[in-house]
């Protein structure tokens, strides 16, 4: 993986000597009997955008938490810019937006702002981060009135309160309305466009099939997958087969002995297969003596692809 630069002077981030913002080694960590990390191994590097992925109990969280200097590992090292977490976090070098933990009550959004900017070691002007984060407009409400979307734009607020070079962001779509989805993820391009390192955890596979330019992808606290959207797909390995067929349900049992499938579903006259070998599965299909309309044959898209590893993974 090759190191990116800052498109703008005085914008790019002083990596490690060796090119490195954030680095895990062989890192484990265990709750209990439960192994949530387990040996993982990465590394990000200035101006990536990096999209972590993964099922339920995949660590995502508990891989963040660590990152974030939150809990330690149990064996394995975390570093960024070369030194701990904690001691980039102190620095000013890592902004975070996480799920967990609420936002002080009683307090407006202009007052919680400022403070953020006051305590940030290398701070921007509050009404510059207010703008930013899109919440000018609610700057004089209090922090307890917000709706949910409005909540996460005031936590995108305090993650970038200040110049910190590596941003961290925990599912911070949920609850946006689409307007604010892009206006956020603009404004996470300019971000990355200047240099930063933004890794952010999502369910919206959509948003890391457009926004990240490399995709991180966690199963069972092990790294399963690691590159762009492009070779995650073709990873999988399968592909989408579409076409519309009239006929019996005797023509569904058929379908079903069609070689080098993987997954099935049929809506009414509508048929959608998923190939490990779309070729043989396509000329098998004539061969039963059938006539599909519409055929068509794609890629699958990142969040099929995400399934079919997953799925892989567990069987």
């Amino acid at each position: 993986m090759k190191t990116k630069t800052a498109t703008r002077p005085g914008a790019a981030t002083e990596p490690a000597p060796d090119g490195v913002v954030v680095s895990f080694e062989n890192v484990t960590k265990n709750y209990g009997p439960v192994r949530a990390v387990d040996g993982l191994s990465l590394a990000l590097y200035p101006g990536e955008t990096v999209a972590l992925l993964g099922p339920n109990g995949a660590g995502k969280s508990s891989t963040l938490d660590l990152l974030l200097g939150l809990r330690p590992a149990d064996s394995g090292s975390v570093r960024i810019f070369g030194t701990t977490p904690r001691e980039a976090v102190v620095a000013g070098r890592v902004g975070a937006m996480l799920q967990t933990g609420g936002l002080m009550e009683e307090v407006t959004v202009r007052e919680l702002v400022e403070l953020a900017c006051a305590l940030h070691p290398r701070p921007y002007p509050a009404e510059q981060v207010l703008g930013l984060a899109g919440v000018t407009d609610i700057a004089g409400r209090l922090v307890n009135k917000l709706s949910g979307g409005q909540e996460q734009r005031v936590r995108f607020a305090l993650a970038t309160a200040g110049h910190s070079d590596l941003i961290v962001l925990d599912e911070p779509t949920t609850g946006m309305d689409v307007t604010a989805r892009q206006a956020f993820w603009a404004t996470m391009r300019e971000q990355a466009a200047q240099g930063r390192t933004v890794l952010f955890a999502t369910h919206y596979l959509e948003e890391a099939d457009a926004i990240a330019d490399r995709v991180l992808v966690l199963s069972k606290g092990r790294l399963l997958a690691d590159g762009t959207a492009a070779e995650i797909k073709a990873r999988a390995g399968a592909r989408r087969i579409t076409f519309d067929l009239t006929g019996p349900a005797a023509d569904e049992q058929a379908l079903h002995g069609l070689p080098h499938l993987t997954g099935f579903e049929r809506h009414g006259d509508t048929v959608r297969l998923q190939s490990g070998d779309a070729d043989a599965t396509v000329h098998a299909l004539y061969a039963l003596g059938l006539y599909p309309r519409n055929l068509e044959v794609a890629g699958l898209g990142l969040e099929q692809a995400f399934i079919a590893l997953t799925a892989a993974e567990e069987a």
